[in-house]
């Protein structure tokens, strides 16, 4: 399993890249957050030579305007990975089932070259997705044993654990093979 983790503004720019083979960053979130160390976190991801994706932290309701706000802010390099974080908000609700898959749509219509995928907690794919939709891979958060997901579906990676920050595997055969499948 290749090694990875996702950072936030929470994280600091000069993040550890010691074994890791990619990183997700989150960009986005609504129609008006961006990460203020997005462009130092990204480089640092790069100059590390990782596969880099990023995520948007989606809220209910205007997809569209999320989608087009996402793809203008995260950084567009090919072989970069897109995720939709679907998970529930500060405010306490959610975006639906429905609009999950519209946001996915759009943004692949948005960047047809890139990879798009579906990140959410095993909770929400299990009791939220009606579906199944993930675009292009799910990313399941699920806090047990490091690539062993408690879930039925194909997953291409698994955030297991969240301490000391989130870290994840990816379930491919080799680093090449993930760049391959992300299209760099």
């Amino acid at each position: 399993m290749l090694r990875g983790i996702d950072v936030s503004s929470h994280q600091s720019s000069s993040y550890d890249t010691d074994g890791l083979s990619f990183v997700f960053i989150k960009a986005t979130e609504g129609r008006s957050y961006v990460n203020p160390k997005l462009a130092a976190q990204t480089k640092r991801g790069r100059d590390a030579g990782l596969v880099v994706g990023f995520y948007h932290f989606l809220w209910p309701g205007n997809l569209t305007e999320q989608a087009e706000y996402f793809v203008s802010k995260a950084p567009e390099t090919r072989g970069d990975i897109l995720a939709v974080d679907w998970e529930t908000t500060g405010g306490g609700s959610h975006a639906s089932n429905s609009e999950k898959d519209r946001f996915i749509r759009k943004v692949k219509e948005l960047r047809p070259h890139h990879k798009v995928i579906l990140y959410c907690n095993r909770h929400f794919w299990l009791n939220y997705d009606t579906t199944s939709y993930a675009g292009d891979g799910l990313w399941i958060a699920d806090y047990v044993t490091a690539g062993k997901p408690r879930i039925k579906a194909d997953w291409r990676f698994h955030q297991y654990t969240d301490d000391p920050l989130d870290k994840n595997v990816a379930d491919f055969s080799s680093e090449s093979a993930l760049r391959e499948w992300a299209g760099a």
